[in-house]
């Protein structure tokens, strides 16, 4: 016969332990994932601003970053072949030689950011920094937290990208200021995007790296996508904000 005065008969059964465990675990595990790579990110991203920030004040540094010869090209370029050798050569990296390509990285690109100081007043960098920081954060937590598939956006903001180099090469040449503006507001929008997106890429990255080795390199590589994202939308902000020496 039926117990018809049991409470639990006909209420909803709690989740079982296992599986509520596992779920506990989980967002244990993403938290302290993503807070590795935003420490990671933020930690490069002030380790840049102290290098520029020492090497402007250098009185060498103006003969090296504007004047002839070799050295300048260098510094320009050196960044790249980071990014370069950790996106095409991570799997074959330990997670040490990982960390500490991304800290030279890091180091090399301040270098090359010096130029800034030299070029814009330091009232207008520091307000375009935070005024970028706030952008970056917000969203980042968007794209953190929203439900919608934002990787439609990944190959649209890809080719934007590649179109922008394009256009940032050709201007060399036309040195028009129309365009300039023009690349400057574009690659603003591009980046902004592509900060939300890399942000939900790089959390659902987690459910294919926890627990196995490439954890590590998953977090310095993440840090790395959102530092471009970031150093690439100040750079651009910085072009409409920047008070000129």
């Amino acid at each position: 016969m039926a117990n018809w005065s049991d409470p639990r008969i006909g209420a909803a059964q709690p989740a079982p332990a296992t599986t509520a465990g596992r779920d506990v675990a989980y967002d244990a595990g993403l938290r302290s994932y993503m807070l590795s790579v935003y420490n990671y990110m933020t930690s490069g991203i002030l380790l840049t601003g102290v290098v520029a920030l020492l090497f402007s004040q250098w009185d060498g540094a103006p003969a090296i970053l504007f004047g002839p010869g070799l050295l300048k090209y260098l510094i320009i370029f050196s960044p790249l072949a980071f990014v370069l050798v950790l996106s095409f050569g991570i799997n074959r990296l330990s997670t040490g030689t990982a960390q500490l390509l991304f800290w030279a990285f890091s180091v090399v690109m301040g270098l090359s950011m010096a130029s800034i100081f030299f070029v814009y007043t330091n009232t207008s960098i520091a307000t375009t920094f935070f005024a970028t920081a706030a952008a970056f954060a917000s969203l980042s937590l968007y794209g953190y937290t929203t439900k919608r598939d934002l990787s439609g956006m990944g190959t649209f903001l890809i080719m934007g990208v590649v179109g922008l180099i394009v256009a940032m090469v050709l201007n060399l040449f036309l040195q028009s200021s129309a365009l300039q503006m023009a690349i400057s507001a574009i690659g603003v929008l591009l980046f902004a995007g592509l900060t939300a997106y890399d942000t939900q890429r790089i959390k659902n990255m987690y459910a294919y790296v926890a627990g196995t080795d490439m954890m590590g390199k998953a977090v310095i590589m993440g840090a790395l996508s959102l530092y471009l994202d970031f150093i690439n939308m100040f750079t651009f902000l910085l072009q409409f904000l920047g008070g000129r020496e």
